[in-house]
């Protein structure tokens, strides 16, 4: 989700990039198989974080610990993000955009590996730590790649390609991952990780363009970002708006087996995920003018399938349609909130994008905790409502934030 200041995409875009011709029909196209590449990256961190959810039973009867122990490996996951994302891009800024990519994607490799032959609770988690910080650099950094690597008015489409990989590695990953271990063991799933990042890494070299870091004296300061007209904003938009997903998405299989619907838990998923590739399409095709109005249908649309579920869900068919109304409000989501962090942050982008995928992070985290609490003390019932709450600050600020943040029409440069 990083990238250096516009300046340079502006400077890529008149100079063309090693390799092509610097014409301006060629600064026109999208460079589809390197923007791929990135969704495989995005679709290897998303489905590294979820995957043992799929695969709890088995994984915990090798390691020897209880289920709700081997849960933590999502957890801790999600700690080693939001723990390093902001030192580690601070640290990182002056990197050349490949070598740090390729050194994130290594990591991942490594962790995956290490996941996959490990019999030790303990070293099992400190290898999903180790996935977690190689994903703090990764989001941090894969947003602003796809920007730099398109014209402009090109830029919201090139982040929605890279972004792909969220939602079919939600709708499609998961369950193929948790099929492959139920049928050859969880360790193979990881393996099968770790081969798809060895051919993606070969991906990267043959076809991902290089760009400069920062120089030292543009490196970013998070607190001087902060104080940035419209990143405040962006960033509390981004808080709320991914703990109310996750509140739900993280216990949508409890929601639905309390519906009597336990069986149908894969199906209302793969709804939810082709939905999100649609609402993916959309916004790619609209957000260069329509971030603002995008942001506010976006949040309108989840709303309106927290209210089904909290006032339908006794009929199934109302489940689906909720199910679709969420998957187009929340596909194109992490696209609009990195477009938005990027263009309020400006020269700071690095700096906005890092602290997004920190707050990011720790909603997932927070989202699965509170989640657990409302489940205890209210029961399943009472996640659509929360959504429904916690949507209305989002809208409030959207709509304030017009100047900036979300602004009503954006920067043409």
């Amino acid at each position: 989700m990083s990238t250096a200041p516009d300046t340079a995409a502006s400077s890529a875009a008149d100079t063309g990039t090693p390799g092509t011709k610097g014409t301006g029909e060629e600064r026109q196209k999208l460079p589809l198989l390197a923007l791929l590449a990135l969704a495989t990256a995005v679709f290897i961190t998303s489905l590294t974080e979820t995957l043992p959810a799929g695969l709890l039973p088995a994984m915990s009867n090798d390691l020897h610990s209880s289920e709700s122990a081997t849960g933590q490996t999502v957890t801790i996951y999600a700690i080693g993000t939001a723990l390093t994302a902001i030192p580690l891009t601070a640290a990182t800024a002056g990197w050349r955009r490949k070598r740090l990519l390729l050194t994130a994607m290594g990591g991942f490799a490594l962790a995956n590996t290490v996941t996959a032959v490990s019999s030790a609770y303990g070293l099992t988690m400190v290898a999903r730590f180790v996935a977690g910080v190689a994903a703090g650099l990764a989001w941090a950094l894969l947003a602003g790649y796809a920007r730099r690597m398109a014209p402009v008015h090109l830029q919201g489409k090139a982040i929605a390609i890279a972004m792909a990989g969220i939602p079919l590695a939600l709708s499609l990953g998961v369950p193929a991952g948790t099929l492959l271990g139920k049928a050859c063991g969880w360790r193979l799933s990881f393996f099968a990780m770790t081969a798809l990042t060895v051919l993606l890494l070969l991906w990267i070299v043959a076809t991902v363009p290089d760009h400069p870091g920062q120089e030292r004296g543009e490196q970013p300061r998070m607190l001087r970002t902060l104080r940035i007209p419209g990143v405040a904003p962006v960033l509390f938009v981004t808080l709320v708006f991914v703990l109310a997903h996750t509140i739900l998405y993280a216990y949508i299989a409890t929601f639905l087996d309390d519906l009597g619907m336990k069986d149908n838990t894969d199906l209302v998923l793969l709804v939810f995920g082709v939905a999100s590739l649609v609402s993916i399409w959309i916004v790619g095709a609209r957000i260069h003018r329509r971030l603002r109005s995008l942001t506010v249908a976006s949040a309108l649309l989840v709303a309106v399938a927290a209210a089904v579920l909290a006032l339908l869900s006794d009929h199934t068919a109302f489940v689906y349609i909720a199910a679709v109304l969420w998957g187009l409000g929340w596909g194109g989501v992490p696209t609009l909130l990195q477009t938005a962090a990027g263009d309020a942050g400006g020269d700071s982008a690095d700096a906005a994008q890092a602290m997004l995928v920190t707050l990011w992070n720790v909603a997932m985290a927070a989202g699965g905790i509170a989640g657990g609490v409302l489940l205890d003390l209210a029961g399943s019932d009472s996640f659509p409502w929360t959504v429904l709450l916690l949507l209305l600050p989002v809208l409030v600020v959207v709509l304030v934030a017009r100047g900036h943040g979300f602004p009503a029409k954006r920067a043409e440069a």
